[in-house]
């Protein structure tokens, strides 16, 4: 599969949505949806595509989906460009 896989720590419940810097060798995630019926897993998606300035549809899932430690792919960047809106960028 082609892409860069970005391996994350999601934290759902949280109060905002946020990117959290490290968490080991893992990307922190915070997402206010709870972790019910997928909705953690659309929220962390949406939040990546919105970050990363892609459209959803190059942002998906590949492992991990109900359990915290995911492993996403990003189709259309390079993995320094999604190190850098990801972890480097942040305000």
């Amino acid at each position: 599969m082609g892409g860069v896989h970005v391996h994350l720590k999601v934290v759902p419940g949280a109060t905002r949505d946020a990117i959290a810097g490290l968490y080991g060798d893992r990307i922190r995630v915070r997402v206010r949806a709870a972790p019910e019926s997928g909705q953690a897993n659309e929220a962390v998606l949406a939040l990546l595509a919105k970050t990363l300035k892609v459209p959803a549809r190059q942002v998906s899932l590949v492992r991990g989906p109900t359990t915290p430690r995911k492993t996403i792919v990003v189709r259309g960047l390079d993995a320094a460009t999604v190190q850098h809106l990801l972890l480097d960028d942040r305000a």
